[in-house]
């Protein structure tokens, strides 16, 4: 029996939309970053992107449990000697509840090229409106 390796041509992107509403920050990135990568399909190959294209909607409304909304830090550096900035997830959620979900779902990817190529097949959006209805996504249950 031959071994089967997937080819580009073997590929098939699905659109598939989520809507975030109420669901927890952790449990719905592990399933994301899943979906991206393509580990739900039975032909998938770690070493080629077979990943779906993601939408995410209503990203303001995600929850988390315990006090990670005032003890959950973001940080950033400015490049500066002792510029590290840091905010906690309340107000990251306030300012661009997008980049707490892009976040959480980069951190349970892979740190390579291919990581960086599945994760722009991420939409996150705050509201209930997305531009992607022409792709026809399809409804993810969670």
């Amino acid at each position: 029996m031959k071994t089967y390796s997937p080819t580009p041509e073997d590929v098939k992107n699905d659109w598939i939309v989520v809507d975030a509403t109420d669901k927890i920050l952790g449990r719905l990135a592990t399933e994301i970053a899943n979906r991206l990568r393509g580990k739900h399909k039975p032909e998938y190959s770690h070493h080629m992107d077979m990943g779906d294209f993601v939408v995410v909607i209503n990203a303001e409304k995600i929850k988390v449990t315990g006090a990670k909304l005032d003890d959950k830090m973001y940080y950033k550096h400015t490049g500066y000697p002792g510029g590290i900035r840091g905010k906690n997830l309340r107000a990251m959620l306030e300012i661009k509840p997008e980049n707490v979900i892009t976040a959480a779902v980069k951190g349970m990817l892979p740190n390579n090229r291919l990581a960086r190529q599945q994760l722009k097949k991420l939409k996150v959006y705050a509201g209930s409106e997305h531009p992607h209805a022409a792709q026809q996504p399809k409804t993810l249950e969670l």
